[in-house]
Parts: structure tokens; C-alpha cells; sequence
């Protein structure tokens, strides 16, 4: 039974994904800063597979060093000691972010106090979780950080978070190259239904964005499949899965 560190998973496209490694037999460590929403989903999710929720900000050394104990707790009561020696996480999904403020403000009147928290949440945690999970990654783990268009693209109003999940992408593709025996995957999910989403567009009606769901196969042909390290967009992937 493998074992999955999924952030941001109370809803959207965290919850998403969990939902979909529930029914393939994972075991899950969960978080989301809304402890109620959290407890929520994982209700659903134990329905089906073991599942340990942890509410909590990813920007919080105390608390992710708290999703990884538990990820490793989780696995040794199953494993054998050779397994457990090398490592007890298979997969670690840094989904959580922050858009910053909304509505979203140009780069020329952005509070420079809360584009510090978003490099926080976006880039500095997942790396941070990157570091703490590095020594239980099992050869061949899976680590997929999530991205966006943004990151590549000049859209007006998003440099906060574009550059974030830019500077994401780039410490992935590092990290990656560091350490050959993992898959270290920068996963652009494309346009969602969210609450984030919505967000960054106050006031107008996003209806026509596809449900979160729809990127989940794309998600998981990298986490069950041989790709390569590298960025990859989860749309084009379920495409090409169909």
C-alpha cells in the first residue's frame, strides 16, 4: 500500500486527486489550513482508505515536518524493515498555494509584504517539503508540484503568483537533476473551477471552466506512469491517455 503526502486537499484539485488515489488503494496524509473543510473531505476519503489529516499552513516549519512524521508513521506500521530502511513516501504533492491579493494588483503597486508570503507558500514551502521528504523517498518516488500557465505567461495582474510558481518550476527542474533516482514532475493542472480561480476574478461568473477532475488523469498518468522528469501540462497528457 503506497503511501501519498497530497497538500491543499480539503477541495478543488487537491481533493481531487486524493479521491482518485482512494480508490486506487493509497494510503493519505492530507492538510489544509481550513481544519473544518479538511475534516470534511477526509471523512469521504475514509471511506475507502486509510487517511490522516493534518489542518495547517504549509508556510509552517512545525507543521509540515508534522504531514511528513505522519507520512512515515503511517508506513512503517505496514512495512517490512527492508522497505521501511529506505524509505516509507512514494509520492509527495505540493498542490497547496495562495493567489496573493485579489483582486490582483499590478506588479507596480504590489504589497511587497504579501508578495513575500506567496514565495512562501508556493515556492519556499514545497521545497521545504522537498528537503524533509528527501530522506524517505523511496527510489522512483514520485514528486509532482503543481504549476500554472502563469509561470510562463505575461498575464497582466498575475506577476505575484506567476513568478512564484515560475520560481516553483525552476526548483523543480534542480532538484530533479540532483537527485536522478526520483521523478520530479512541475504539472501545469490548465484553467479549473475553483475557489482560488474565482478569486482571481471576483465578480465574474467562471462556470465554463471544466471541473478539477478533469486534470486528475493527466496527474495520474505521471504518478503510475515512466515519464521523464520535467514539466508537463495535465490536460495534453489525459488527451494523449484517451
Amino acid at each position: 500500500m503506497p503511501t501519498a503526502i497530497v497538500t491543499g486537499a480539503s477541495r478543488g484539485l487537491g481533493f481531487a486527486l486524493a479521491d482518485a488515489l482512494a480508490d486506487r488503494g493509497w494510503r493519505l496524509v492530507i492538510d489544509a489550513r481550513d481544519g473544518v473543510a479538511l475534516e470534511q473531505a477526509a471523512a469521504r476519503l475514509r471511506e475507502r482508505a486509510e487517511v490522516v489529516a493534518l489542518a495547517g499552513d504549509v508556510a509552517d516549519g512545525a507543521h509540515r515536518e508534522a504531514l511528513v512524521a505522519a507520512a512515515s508513521e503511517a508506513g512503517e506500521a505496514h512495512a517490512g524493515a527492508e522497505r521501511a530502511a529506505r524509505g516509507r513516501l512514494d509520492l509527495l504533492v505540493n498542490n497547496a498555494s495562495t493567489l496573493g491579493p485579489s483582486p490582483l494588483p499590478p506588479l507596480s503597486a504590489y504589497p511587497l509584504d504579501e508578495l513575500e508570503q506567496v514565495y512562501r507558500v508556493n515556492a519556499l514551502a514545497p521545497l521545504a517539503l522537498m528537503q524533509l521528504a528527501l530522506p524517505r523517498l523511496a527510489e522512483g518516488a514520485r514528486i509532482v508540484n503543481v504549476t500554472s500557465d502563469a509561470a510562463v505567461e505575461p498575464y497582466e495582474g498575475w506577476g505575484g503568483y506567476g513568478s512564484s510558481k515560475a520560481a516553483l518550476e525552476q526548483l523543480s527542474a534542480v532538484f530533479a537533476a540532483e537527485n536522478p533516482a526520483l521523478r520530479v514532475y512541475a504539472v501545469d493542472p490548465g484553467d479549473m473551477n475553483t475557489r482560488m480561480h474565482q478569486d482571481a476574478f471576483p465578480g465574474e461568473d467562471i462556470s465554463d471552466r471544466p471541473p478539477p477532475s478533469e486534470s486528475v488523469p493527466g496527474l495520474l498518468a505521471l504518478i503510475e506512469g515512466e515519464l521523464p522528469s520535467g514539466r508537463y501540462s495535465a490536460r495534453a497528457l489525459a488527451e494523449a491517455a484517451a
